[in-house]
């Protein structure tokens, strides 16, 4: 398959990047800063695109599989981000291709409390997180009100850090996943891995998060463990 990966020097993207490499997929990878790229690989294309332009975007989204959004703004830009998916899912819907969107966790249900989205949660979202949460959720609104079907929004979970691939995850729909102990973590190879997994085998999910761990009692009852 080819993929395009936007967003591919951030600590998602890049992972993602990686995993589609390794398993024998051909990548574009286009970032804003693509020289932080050190990869000599003949089934990798760096592009430097900016997801604001438009016809740039158009250029990287033309004849490939699936492509991927993963683009984290800098402190006080977090607004632009439903701008930027929206020309993501146009250029999408021109090209035909699958978009999988790298999201946040702040849409998802908590796990503590079910009648209310993680957002509205001080035990997992406190106050000064609040405009980096909102912006995921303004994304994720983005995606449900575009007249274009073909996306996939993908929560990560709480914890999204640096850390080894263990090569196994759960994978749940919309309430925030936690293990054993109550932790709700994953690393980027992990959760590149569960990206992978869905573009090869993609299921009828619009809207689903994946994380670390054996389900605790409280977990999504469609939950799967890979």
């Amino acid at each position: 398959m080819k993929i395009t990966v936007l967003g591919a020097t951030g600590m998602a993207g890049s992972a993602i990047v990686n995993e589609a490499l390794t398993r024998g997929h051909q990548v574009v990878a286009a970032s804003r800063h693509p020289a932080t790229m050190n990869m000599n690989e003949k089934r990798l294309e760096i592009r430097a695109i900016d997801v604001a332009d438009r016809d740039a975007v158009d250029s990287v989204l033309a004849a490939v599989d699936a492509t991927v959004l993963s683009i984290r703004l800098a402190p006080g830009n977090e607004n632009q981000l439903a701008a930027l998916t929206r020309n993501a899912l146009d250029a999408a819907a021109r090209h035909s291709t699958r978009l999988l969107v790298v999201g946040g966790s702040a849409p998802l249900l908590s796990p503590s409390r079910p009648d209310r989205l993680l957002i509205d949660d001080p035990d997992y979202v406190p106050e000064a997180w609040k405009s980096i949460a909102q912006a995921s959720l303004e994304q994720l609104r983005a995606c449900k009100e575009h007249p274009y079907a073909k996306w996939v929004y993908v929560s990560p979970p709480a914890i999204f850090e640096p850390g080894r691939r263990t090569g196994s995850y759960q994978r749940g729909t919309t309430t925030l996943l936690t293990d054993t102990d109550g932790v709700s973590r994953i690393t980027p190879p992990d959760f590149a891995a569960a990206m992978l997994d869905e573009i090869e085998q993609p299921s009828d999910d619009q809207h689903f998060t994946v994380a670390h761990g054996r389900p605790s009692w409280r977990a999504d009852p469609a939950l799967q463990f890979r």
